[in-house]
């Protein structure tokens, strides 16, 4: 008996009941944007990178303008989210600037995908307004993360030298020197040690609290 014909529909209903689909387009279009900028974006590219048919892009999605922002949205909060793991385990103030340094050197610099991923999505946020509300809560969050340990006008600054820094690692060939990092760090707390070290007490003793 034949039964190609009922595999194929079996195999057919899997496909379009498959509840990993869309993420996985978004996945795939992150690495699309990696590859080749979101210039290079199309449906059939991001379709075969997530090997899915290419009527599921606009099953899932209304365009391209929605699937890049559910993927540089995704990706925001990624990083977004190192931040606030490195600085919620940072027990001091020492060790909250050695946050920020793992942070530059070992988390944001350090893997190229993401460094021209970060870059593409503020490319496209410096041309298209419609998007720099995915960067305004990427910055946002990432302040929040250092606001546990440094003021909040040494948190900007901080924040500032990580961008800067993941921009130069992005368009150079070599990676941060981990010590001028180090010293650039402590340039930048060193005169709001005591607001910073005052944060971190503040915190504690709010933890301590019954």
């Amino acid at each position: 008996m034949d039964t190609s014909g009922a595999g194929g529909a079996v195999a057919g209903r899997v496909r379009r009941n498959d509840p990993g689909r869309r993420d996985r387009i978004i996945d795939a279009c992150l690495d699309v944007i990696a590859q080749v900028g979101v210039a290079g974006a199309s449906h059939r590219r991001i379709a075969a990178a997530a090997g899915v048919p290419l009527g599921s892009m606009t099953y899932h999605f209304a365009g391209m303008d929605e699937l890049l922002r559910e993927a540089f949205g995704r990706h925001a909060r990624g990083v977004a989210g190192l931040f606030e793991r490195r600085m919620g385990v940072a027990r001091d103030f020492e060790g909250a600037k050695g946050a920020v340094v793992d942070i530059i050197t070992a988390d944001v610099a350090g893997d190229r995908r993401d460094l021209v991923i970060s870059y593409e999505l503020c490319a496209l946020a410096a041309r298209d307004p419609a998007f720099r509300d995915i960067t305004d809560a990427w910055a946002a969050a990432s302040r929040r993360a250092l606001e546990r340990h440094f003021d909040p006008l040494t948190a900007r600054m901080l924040d500032a030298l990580i961008e800067g820094l993941v921009l130069h690692r992005a368009l150079g060939t070599a990676p941060p020197d981990p010590a001028a990092v180090v010293a650039a760090v402590e340039r930048i707390t060193a005169p709001g040690a005591r607001v910073g070290q005052a944060v971190h007490a503040a915190g504690r003793g709010r933890d301590r609290t019954p």
